[in-house]
């Protein structure tokens, strides 16, 4: 199976260690997947400075296709963080830097070039909002990580055009409030929405029933990466198995594809950064 990342990258800079790491939502997913033993890809915006080369050496040492990106003259995206009691927490950055003012244009090219994978994962950190209605023939699963971004509008704009929603929805305080999210995202074109509820676990709805997860709790080194990491291959793991948009997941597998998403979490979970490959600033 051949799978790719479309969209953000970042590094994550850690002022205590004075480290930067190698991360964004659309990357995290293409290393993971590719730790996890599948092909995979990324494409993005690479800014043209010294953050936007330590990626592009890192993914070269990963073995992970980028040729498909792009350069540009500006600041690659970065954030500043801290951590707190193995927490991240995030106290600046250039909110993805030239990738934002340019975001990457998805050509007729490199749509065809897209199709060729099963899965295409992009997040609302890559601003393709509008770039990803190009797609909409296409033949394999595209995701999408909404992060904590449930506002109506925004949900109107992206639901229709993707395949599977992703929610960080650890601040929204019951049960209720989340399953409503997920059936909103489902009514308005999803095949399949997923929600984190941070200590709580996970929630899936399949547009037939509601399964809920359990999170592996460890003692973390760092927590950056956990939410990436569970929705790669818990993603993975159900289009191993033989879904796709349309049907419902089934009890039997989506619970394997908890507990493999949670061991396969809480291992980020003993890494600095995403997923390592740290260098000073």
């Amino acid at each position: 199976m051949r799978v790719i990342g479309l969209g953000d990258n970042v590094v994550d800079k850690y002022h205590h260690l004075k480290t930067m790491f190698p991360g964004g939502n659309a990357l995290n997913f293409a290393v993971y997947a590719k730790e996890l033993g599948y092909d995979a890809a990324y494409c993005g915006v690479f800014g043209n400075d010294g953050v936007g080369d330590h990626i592009k050496a890192v993914m070269n040492e990963l073995d992970i296709d980028i040729t498909s990106c792009v350069t540009r003259n500006g600041e690659n995206g970065y954030a500043e963080v801290n951590l707190v009691d193995g927490d991240r927490v995030f106290f600046g950055g250039n909110k993805g830097g030239v990738s934002k003012h340019e975001p990457l244009i998805l050509s007729e090219e490199l749509v065809t070039y897209l199709n060729e994978f099963e899965i295409i994962h992009s997040s609302c950190y890559s601003y393709l909002e509008e770039e990803i209605k190009k797609m909409n023939d296409r033949k394999g699963i595209l995701t999408f990580d909404f992060s904590n971004r449930i506002e109506l509008d925004y949900l109107k704009k992206v639901c229709p055009n993707i395949d599977v929603a992703f929610f960080s929805a650890g601040d929204l305080e019951t049960m209720e409030e989340i399953d409503e999210l997920l059936q909103q995202a489902i009514d308005l074109g999803c095949a399949l929405a997923t929600a984190s509820m941070g200590t709580r676990g996970q929630r899936v709805y399949d547009g037939k029933a509601f399964y809920s997860g359990k999170v592996k709790l460890v003692e973390p080194v760092d927590t950056l990466g956990a939410g990436d990491s569970f929705f790669t291959q818990f993603i993975l793991s159900i289009v191993e198995k033989g879904w796709r948009r349309g049907e419902g997941v089934g009890k039997e597998v989506v619970e394997t594809a908890f507990d493999l998403a949670a061991d396969y979490s809480a291992k980020t979970c003993m890494v600095y950064g995403a997923f390592g490959h740290g260098a000073k600033f």
